[in-house]
């Protein structure tokens, strides 16, 4: 009986505590803050790209260096991608489509393994050849010309980001950098 009665109490209490009444008057209403001073604009931190040609020789010990010029920031944190222009195939309209890809880069020849390569700092960029052979033995089309996509991204733009550094679309997709807008420095 005792349980019946704690059950029984507990049950009206709940439904006592459940029930509104009408709504009460509306309070006061406050007085107006002031408003603050505008802050200072924050800055855009956009990633950038550019193409750079230059040529391997024994001139130059089969190293190209490409210092960012002042148009281009670079900071510690940032992450520098190199890709080389690998080779040329069309679209279905006949229009020539690039095919770049991310460096490093090795390639099996006659005379055994090259490996294009790169290293960086947030001054510069030095692409770089190397090899289990005589370098002086490439063949022009290895050396001559050749064409490299360098992609500065933000640390912050690669944080959370589901970018595929291994496409340069990708990348540059989320850069929010256009083809057009890609220059190119003959060094």
């Amino acid at each position: 009986m005792k349980k019946f009665t704690l059950v029984f109490s507990a049950v009206l209490t709940l439904f006592l505590i459940s029930c509104e009444g009408p709504e009460g008057p509306p309070g006061f209403d406050g007085r107006d803050g002031l408003d603050g001073l505008d802050g200072q604009d924050g800055v855009n931190i956009l990633g950038q790209v550019v193409d750079i040609e230059g040529t391997f020789d024994a001139g130059n010990e089969y190293a190209i260096f490409f210092e960012f010029p002042q148009s281009i920031e670079v900071f510690e944190t940032d992450i520098v991608l190199v890709y080389i222009l690998f080779d040329q195939t069309e679209d279905s309209n006949g229009d020539p489509v690039d095919i770049w890809r991310l460096l490093p880069q090795t390639r099996i020849l006659d005379q055994g393994l090259l490996q294009y390569n790169y290293d960086h700092t947030f001054l510069d960029v030095n692409i770089f050849l190397e090899s289990d052979f005589d370098l002086g033995t490439l063949l022009p089309g290895d050396t001559d010309n050749q064409v490299f996509r360098i992609a500065v991204i933000p640390a912050d733009a690669s944080q959370g980001s589901k970018m595929d550094t291994s496409n340069i679309d990708s990348v540059m997709s989320t850069l929010g950098v256009e083809e057009k807008d890609v220059p190119r420095i003959k060094l």
